[in-house]
């Protein structure tokens, strides 16, 4: 009878939770849904409230005039060069800086770390890192985007933690016996056990990457070079500077032409790295529980 009370609680329990859990997820995911159902209806739908869970009236003038400006194409593979460049450069800087400062053997190992920590909390300025970036030639270059700001500190200590409490001191005793050096046992044994955090850092350094505007904005003129992220925050100001100066029957078509291609542009942004995510999921959550574990 004990028994049949104790299963009754926890079943009980179990419902409670996973109505939290459902009612979480719509939290969650309906604002992402209704930015998607709206860029493809009618902003007069929108905008009185008949837009729920499906478009009333379907209309993709949104996306049509979002893409008949000539440069996204351009900004478009920029941004995926970017990321994914930027992604590769990121992960062969830190991922090594990480490794070595996980080693109890490293020579002036306090030094370095003080080398680290002192750039994560004060930081040059604006102005100084803008001649630095200049007197390198990087400003106008497809390389000021990926190559600059890739050594991340926060990325480092993840990867020392991951790699400190991950990697038993015997298995690397063990290959030292066998004849391996350092480097022959940071890329053969290190790196094959480390996808977790390779997933997690690559995935925080593509969306950072993918979602980068300012850095183009201050260091990229040449409209060729121009990341997406920068291109649409153009057409969303020059739209709203249009509306101010129509008026009328204009005005009300320029804002429902402007409120349509905000919504798209949502949508073109950032539905390819979130599409991103679900193959990286099992080792994103590992990699950032076992990162996250104290030394």
């Amino acid at each position: 009878m004990r028994k049949k009370r104790v299963k009754s609680q926890d079943r009980i329990v179990n419902i409670i939770f996973y109505i939290i859990a459902i009612v979480m997820i719509v939290l969650v995911l309906y604002p992402l849904w209704f930015v998607i159902i709206a860029s493809f209806s009618n902003p007069a739908d929108v905008a009185n409230g008949e837009v729920w869970l499906w478009p009333k009236k379907w209309d993709i003038s949104g996306y049509q005039a979002l893409f008949a400006q000539e440069q996204i194409w351009t900004s478009y593979r920029n941004t995926i060069a970017y990321t994914i460049v930027g992604t590769l450069i990121a992960l062969g800087v830190n991922i090594p800086a990480g490794y070595a400062m996980s080693r109890d053997d490293l020579v002036g190992k306090k030094w370095i770390n003080l080398f680290y920590m002192i750039p994560m909390f004060v930081s040059g300025g604006l102005i100084p890192t803008y001649f630095v970036v200049k007197s390198f030639g990087l400003l106008d270059t497809f390389w000021v985007m990926v190559l600059p700001f890739s050594v991340s500190t926060y990325n480092i200590i993840v990867a020392r933690t991951f790699f400190k409490n991950s990697l038993p001191e015997s298995l690397w005793e063990a290959a030292q016996i066998d004849g391996c050096g350092t480097i022959r046992y940071f890329f053969q044994f290190a790196l094959p056990l480390s996808k977790a955090v390779l997933a997690v850092i690559g995935l925080w350094t593509a969306v950072g990457l993918w979602n980068s505007w300012f850095n183009a904005l201050i260091y990229i003129s040449d409209e060729s070079l121009q990341p997406l992220q920068l291109l649409l925050r153009r057409i969303l100001i020059t739209n709203q500077s249009l509306l101010g100066a129509a008026t009328g029957t204009m005005a009300q078509e320029l804002r429902q032409l402007s409120d349509m291609m905000k919504y798209a542009s949502i949508v073109v942004s950032t539905l390819p790295i979130m599409c991103l995510y679900p193959f990286l999921q099992k080792y994103f959550n590992q990699g950032v529980m076992i990162g996250a574990v104290k030394e």
